[in-house]
């Protein structure tokens, strides 16, 4: 799986890479067939605390998954996008 990381705004430093490199990867546990996976940083523009969004798009067959959290750091959305990218590979295995 090829892990593709575009920042709008920012420049991740070394221990956020590593930990989208270590979470991500994780997910061709759940379902081997992903192909490509992309993932978006962006600050939002408000006066919320939680203006981090992660926005991650798995390229599987069929239908591209498409998660996009917001919180207060990017290793917390990554995680909740994991978290929720994990449930729905799972679901589509179960579904194939």
């Amino acid at each position: 799986m090829k892990i593709k990381v575009q920042s709008i705004g920012l420049t991740p430093h070394e221990p956020l890479e590593s930990h989208i490199e270590k979470k991500v990867s994780k997910l061709e546990t759940f379902y081997d067939k992903i192909h490509e996976c992309k993932i978006f940083l962006k600050v939002e523009n408000n006066s919320d605390k939680a203006n981090k969004t992660t926005e991650i798009i798995l390229a599987v067959p069929g239908d591209d998954i498409v998660v996009k959290k917001t919180a207060t750091s990017f290793e917390e959305s990554l995680d909740l996008c994991v978290d929720t990218a994990k449930k729905l590979l799972i679901k589509k295995k179960e579904t194939a």
